[in-house]
């Protein structure tokens, strides 16, 4: 069972639906038009209509599920991350424990920029998932994205024996995943809706369109990322595990807390090297930097814009260490080509 936004959780289905076939799939699909695209890309999955605010239908599909992996807006709903935990509370027990795959947001870690107002400065603040693990546990009410985790980590800790949760927290993502185009549920898999990340693709659509480099405060903010393609790994990974019933306390519960970052990158220098690239392609002329302000980039793109000057770095081993994680698909900066011109399509 997969609960899934269009491109993670696309990317996902695929993946999984390619290593194991023998899964059985039930998917929650927002729209007719998305279940019928999806139906057709996987005919054997099944369909249920309905979204994020509709509990009763997510703790009913929960309750049948071995294995819920959420990605659809589910680090900010807290309604369904309840609704998918009770659900999987009242379908198991101790002797047939149900598995939560939660997926959050490096963007909790821009908690202490974001207090202080800081846009653009250095950092050498790095948090870790295996040595300080604790200190992702314990982050402040205030970080984004806090809600929620505390959601997650309590049901790990409070009722572990029956719900093994893990949470899952990418940062910058990117490449072209491949996804159906729906919003739903995996049991226990690449398609042509929606392929398009936001952070980095919304900085190349600005350069495009408004024919400059954007520079939020002194420019020095960093990021880690991670393809989408590697990102699905820890998913199918993760899902591995939890059929074959590993048990292990580092994947699951207190410590099942999995930052999944495989690179790192500086936002003036992706900027730079996004003009560049789209200059040597002919879409602009040469491109001077200029400041943006927090208030423009949150008109821009919201917080995906305002992150571009806010630092968020973090040390992933947990995958690793416990999982073999091995990400391996083209860096960022290899992939600035394809996201350039996916964007320059975009607006003609």
């Amino acid at each position: 069972m997969l609960t899934s936004g269009q491109y993670i959780g696309g990317d996902i289905l695929h993946v999984l639906s390619q290593a194991h076939p023998d899964y059985e799939v039930t998917i929650l699909a927002r729209a007719r038009e998305k279940a019928d695209t999806v139906k057709q890309a996987y005919p054997k999955v099944r369909i249920v209509i309905a979204d994020l605010d509709d509990s009763d239908a997510l703790k009913q599909e929960a309750q049948k599920a071995d294995v819920v992996i959420h990605t659809a807006d589910a680090s900010d709903h807290e309604g369904a991350a309840k609704a998918l935990i009770a659900g999987l509370l009242e379908g198991h027990n101790k002797e047939n424990p149900g598995f939560y795959l939660h997926t959050g947001g490096t963007g909790i870690l821009t908690w202490e920029d974001a207090e202080t107002g800081n846009l653009g400065q250095w950092s050498e603040k790095q948090y870790n998932d295996w040595e300080g693990v604790g200190d992702l546990t314990s982050l402040p009410d205030s970080a984004f994205h806090r809600n929620v985790d505390k959601i997650v980590l309590e049901a790990g800790e409070t009722h572990g024996d029956v719900v093994k949760t893990a949470l899952v927290c990418p940062p910058t993502i990117y490449g072209k995943g491949t996804t159906p185009g729906f919003d739903g549920f995996l049991g226990t898999g690449r398609g042509p809706l929606s392929s398009r990340s936001r952070q980095v693709y919304e900085l190349a659509s600005l350069i495009l369109s408004a024919k400059y480099i954007p520079i939020i405060g002194e420019g020095k903010a960093r990021w880690d990322n991670v393809h989408v393609w590697d990102l699905s790994q820890v998913y199918v990974l993760l899902t591995e595990a939890a059929v074959s019933q590993r048990l292990d306390p580092e994947i699951w519960g207190p410590q099942g807390y999995i930052l999944a970052g495989a690179g790192e990158h500086s936002w003036s220098d992706i900027a730079a090297k996004i003009a560049k690239e789209a200059e040597n392609k002919g879409y602009v002329p040469s491109l001077e930097k200029r400041s943006l302000s927090r208030e423009a980039a949150l008109e821009q793109a919201g917080f995906q814009a305002e992150s571009w000057g806010l630092n968020s770095r973090g040390r992933s081993e947990r995958a690793e260490r416990v999982l073999g994680w091995n990400p391996s698909a083209p860096s960022l900066e290899e992939t600035l080509p394809e996201i350039v011109d996916q964007e320059y399509k975009r607006q003609h």
